[in-house]
């Protein structure tokens, strides 16, 4: 089932809905909030791509062919992936104390540890293109495949892959994320659906507007799956029982990356088409919105950082691009 919210665009900073969190969760940052950090690599490919915390403080990003930390006071440590042209692209925090990327360029699923040793796992499918990447309780990874249409299963301990084909061909597989009821979800960008898979491989598809182009998704404070349509500048929820709802944002924001930070009844996007970084509420009220410093810097997947904060990708797309940012909303709270 879908419904539609309209909303009167983005409103001016900083408001909060009546709708939304107790004071205590409202962002209390006005002015300054952003602090970018030009990231010292070469481009090659795009810039940095995908970005997760690890754990400490320190915040993972893919790279080209690195795979790069950077702390909270701007440093970076570069770690060279094996392989030539990986293109490393989405980052994700393991359950095994590892860190989880894939190389988009050389079908590959990579680990790193905390000593810096870098694993590689080719993905049987040839011209595979994985995406997104998560690992699940039992220490099983799983990633999308653009490019092989399928959702893939690694086991870690053995090196074997299992993959699971998507229904719909050409689907342009992008996004994942583990549901609460312990299915797989996922977007695809091509098709304009969300999907979901249980651990069997049995799935479930759910188109979107249309020209929806759905990217990333997370699952949101209220155990629903949120997730950005970058082609209709809208940000889609759904439940794990399938009733979906989407809110669109002001014209030509296009976003991509989503996030939740701990505490905060919201999620949080980057705006790929109008440079920002926005806060929806879980009634579909944008309540904040933050323009990056550097105009038209093409932000591209956000996470949430220690201390309530949230860093996101400026990738390459732009000139004003290739920069990590970080975004401190609520700096009055010492919490």
């Amino acid at each position: 089932m879908r419904k539609f919210a309209l909303l009167a665009g983005l409103l001016a900073l900083p408001a909060m809905s009546p709708a939304a969190a107790s004071a205590a969760d409202v962002p209390t940052c006005s002015a300054s909030c952003i602090v970018e950090y030009p990231v010292p690599i070469p481009v090659v490919y795009n810039g940095p791509f995908g970005i997760a915390k690890g754990f400490d403080d320190h915040v993972w990003f893919g790279d080209q062919n690195t795979i790069d930390t950077i702390t909270r006071d701007g440093t970076f440590t570069t770690y060279t992936v094996p392989s030539a042209g990986a293109a490393v692209g989405w980052v994700a925090r393991g359950t095994d104390g590892n860190m989880w990327f894939t190389e988009r360029g050389t079908g590959k699923i990579g680990s790193i540890d905390a000593a810096g040793r870098i694993t590689e796992y080719a993905i049987p499918t040839p011209n595979s293109v994985p995406q997104a990447v998560l690992q699940d309780p039992s220490g099983a990874v799983w990633f999308t495949e653009q490019g092989g249409n399928k959702i893939g299963r690694l086991d870690p301990a053995t090196g074997s892959f299992t993959e699971f084909a998507v229904p719909t061909a050409n689907a342009g597989v992008q996004g994942l994320a583990l549901g609460p009821d312990g299915a797989l979800w996922f977007t695809e960008r091509n098709a304009g659906k969300i999907g979901r898979m249980d651990t069997s491989g049995n799935f479930t598809e759910y188109p979107l507007a249309p020209g929806a182009s759905p990217q990333r998704i997370v699952v949101g404070p209220d155990g629903a799956l949120w997730f950005t349509e970058f082609g209709t500048s809208a940000v889609g929820r759904i439940t794990t029982a399938g009733d979906l709802t989407e809110y669109p944002l002001a014209p030509g924001s296009r976003p991509v990356g989503i996030s939740v930070v701990s505490g905060d009844p919201a999620v949080w996007v980057v705006e790929f088409g109008s440079s920002a970084v926005a806060r929806m509420a879980l009634d579909g009220t944008i309540t904040n919105v933050y323009a990056t410093p550097s105009p038209a810097a093409a932000p591209l997947q956000i996470a949430a950082g220690a201390g309530r904060t949230l860093w996101f990708t400026e990738s390459f797309l732009s000139s004003n691009g290739n920069k990590i940012g970080r975004l401190n909303p609520f700096a009055n709270d010492q919490s």
